[in-house]
């Protein structure tokens, strides 16, 4: 099977293991990834990339000319991709840029020029309804009705995207999946000494962006709210809170427990998730974030839980998007936005040494058996096989 993904995604190597993955299940498969030759990421990571070729035999990453360098719903490839379409013949073409993708439009359209009869998918994680105007209505509504297949990272953007009139095979699964060979239980005692834990302090642990709807306020408010207990609060990141969150700390006297850590190398993160006796997503439904063509945000996956969760870390998160789903019954859920909830969930897991304990095993289960990219390989692959019978 000769499969092609396209995405601004897999300029980063690390983001590719799924792909790697696929590429070695079976005998015959060949994938081709096809990325940006240059790409501003934006945000922290904020300077051009220059991709690179990489050929690993039946894995191979292809950078491409391109005509938009920081924006995914307006990249579009140069000449070079028919040249490439030509010679790989793709019979799977799965562009991850979103359902108004004008790349997504661009492969279609020569995937039927070039007659390849390939199938064609898109993967996207949006999850909140929204209205197009043209010519953003008429983009979609070309790539839907050509669309064979859609991977969507959330049970929410599949409802969405039935309701969009979309009546086709739909598979719910991330996007990106967990290295278990970096994300490992792997206690870390020299770096709990260096940062002034104890062996008998409860770590409570957050990683990710300093912005209000990741819920930091909330957590905040629920750990002021816990003073009489014995713990830690590792913030590992960087965001606009920041000082915020320090005043609030001071205010409930609460700073002395707080260990704020600037954002390290992914590789690394592992080493701040196994200090943890708990890993908390407290995310919330956020009215205010605009796009180009939507509003509106909740949480489409939370990665740090699947992290946290092969690491042997149990895990507590808001009800906000998928984040239910990805947990299930493996660790704790509170209502978005209710720190005392939030508390009780804390409270919990400090006083119920065994239920964090059972906690931890059923999170390390799940993310080893639905999580790695090797399992998430193979259930793309089942996806791909299924609609070779469908016209």
């Amino acid at each position: 099977m000769r499969i092609l993904v396209a995405s601004h995604t897999y300029i980063v190597d690390l983001n590719r293991e799924k792909l790697r993955a696929l590429a070695q299940l079976e005998p015959g498969i060949e994938v081709v990834v096809v990325v940006p030759k240059r790409w501003r990421p934006g945000g922290v990571q904020n300077k051009i990339i220059d991709s690179e070729l990489v050929d690993e035999g039946n894995f191979k990453v292809v950078p491409i000319s391109n005509f938009s360098h920081n924006n995914q719903g307006l990249l579009t490839f140069g000449w070079d991709l028919v040249k490439l379409l030509k010679a790989f013949r793709p019979e799977i073409i799965q562009v991850e840029q979103g359902s108004k993708a004008l790349t997504y439009s661009q492969f279609i359209f020569l995937n039927q020029l070039l007659n390849l009869k390939a199938k064609n998918l898109f993967f996207t994680w949006w999850n909140l309804p929204y209205d197009l105007k043209f010519p953003a209505s008429l983009i979609e509504s070309y790539n839907l009705k050509n669309t064979d297949g859609i991977v969507v990272g959330n049970q929410d953007g599949a409802d969405v995207l039935q309701k969009r009139g979309y009546g086709g095979p739909i598979k719910v699964m991330p996007q990106l999946g967990v290295d278990e060979r970096l994300f490992k239980p792997n206690p870390q005692p020299e770096l709990k000494a260096e940062l002034g834990i104890t062996p008998d302090e409860f770590v409570v642990g957050f990683v990710g962006r300093f912005v209000p709807e990741k819920g930091l306020l909330t957590l905040a408010k629920a750990l002021g709210s816990l003073p009489a207990k014995n713990w830690k609060w590792i913030l590992l990141g960087r965001g606009e809170l920041q000082e915020q969150l320090l005043k609030i700390a001071t205010e409930t006297g609460i700073q002395e427990r707080l260990v704020l850590i600037e954002s390290v190398p992914h590789d690394q993160v592992q080493r701040y998730i196994n200090l943890m006796n708990v890993l908390v997503l407290p995310s919330e439904t956020d009215e205010k974030f605009k796009t180009l063509t939507s509003s509106g945000w909740k949480e489409q996956f939370g990665h740090v839980l699947i992290e946290a969760m092969a690491c042997r870390v149990p895990v507590i998160g808001s009800d906000s998007g998928e984040i239910p789903y990805v947990i299930d019954q493996t660790g704790l859920i509170f209502p978005e936005g209710q720190p005392e909830k939030l508390r009780d969930c804390l409270a919990q897991l400090m006083e119920n040494a065994q239920l964090t304990e059972q906690l931890a095993q059923k999170g390390y289960e799940r993310a080893m058996k639905k999580y790695t990219n090797q399992a998430i390989a193979q259930e793309l692959l089942d996806f791909y096989k299924s609609l070779e019978s469908v016209k």
